[in-house]
C-alpha cells in the first residue's frame, strides 16, 4: 500500500498559479504511474494529469497548455509535482492525488484549490 499526502492547494485569484505536491511513501515499486485528478462539486472525478516512472506524461483537456505535472525521483523521494498556471475559477476543484502500480491504485485525502477574486 502506498501513502500519499498532498499540499499546496488554497485560494487563488483569477490568472494566478499554484503548485501542487504529492509525496508517496510505503510500497513503492519501480514502475507506476502517479498523477492528479480534480473533482468539482456535482461533477465526476476527472483526470488532470499523469506521470509514468519513465517520465511519459499525459494531460486533460482542461490542463493542457496551462498545468505542468513533474516529479522528483530521487531516493527517498517520490514526489510529484502539479503547476498550474493561468488558472480560472472553473480550475476550483478538490485535487486529489493518484498512484498506481500492478492493478493497485491508491489515493491521497485531497487538497482545495479555489480560483476566486
Amino acid at each position: 500500500q502506498v501513502q500519499l499526502v498532498e499540499s499546496g492547494g488554497g485560494l487563488v485569484q483569477p490568472g494566478g498559479s499554484l503548485r501542487l505536491s504529492c509525496a508517496a511513501s510505503g510500497t513503492i515499486y519501480s514502475t507506476y504511474t502517479m498523477g492528479w485528478y480534480r473533482q468539482a462539486p456535482g461533477k465526476q472525478r476527472e483526470l488532470v494529469a499523469t506521470i509514468t516512472s519513465g517520465g511519459t506524461t499525459n494531460y486533460g483537456d482542461s490542463a493542457k497548455g496551462r498545468f505542468t505535472i513533474s516529479r522528483d525521483n530521487a531516493k527517498n523521494k517520490n514526489t510529484v509535482y502539479l503547476q498550474m498556471n493561468s488558472l480560472k475559477p472553473e480550475d476550483t476543484a478538490v485535487y486529489y492525488c493518484n498512484h498506481k502500480a500492478f492493478g493497485f491504485s491508491d489515493w491521497g485525502q485531497g487538497t482545495q484549490v479555489t480560483v476566486s477574486s
